[in-house]
């Protein structure tokens, strides 16, 4: 089976370096460092199998990027946040964006390759 497509959206070259590092020996890795070519890469033909996705980035946020891969994707890809913003109401718009998980930073390196899994695991070809 071929290696699932894991898209990593960051405006912070560090926070994409972290995530490379920690996913790519298990999965290949797509990287936007913007909402519009997150958007781009997400809808396209070959979208990914999972999207990591910052909140904070200039001009589209996190959440509105979230709503338009929900409202736009042929498969439902699951979107996981991965940002600093760590209020209860941060979280509740994130996963009222359409987002299956909301990982705070700084977030541990084994919790999150297990929330990936879990979550690529799910999805149903």
């Amino acid at each position: 089976m071929p290696k699932q497509t894991v898209l990593i959206v960051d405006d912070e070259p560090g926070n994409i370096k972290i995530l490379v590092e920690l996913l790519r020996a298990e999965y290949n890795i797509r990287i936007a460092n913007h909402g519009g070519k997150a958007l781009r890469i997400a809808l396209a033909e070959e979208p990914p199998d999972l999207v990591l996705l910052d909140v904070t980035m200039p001009g589209l946020d996190g959440y509105e990027v979230c709503r338009r891969i929900n409202a736009n994707s042929r498969d439902k890809i699951p979107v996981i946040f991965i940002t600093g913003k760590i209020s209860e109401a941060d979280k509740e718009k994130g996963f009222k964006a359409g987002a299956v998980d909301y990982v705070t930073k700084p977030f541990c390196a084994e919790e999150l390759k297990t929330c990936v899994q879990a979550h690529l695991r799910s999805i149903v070809y």
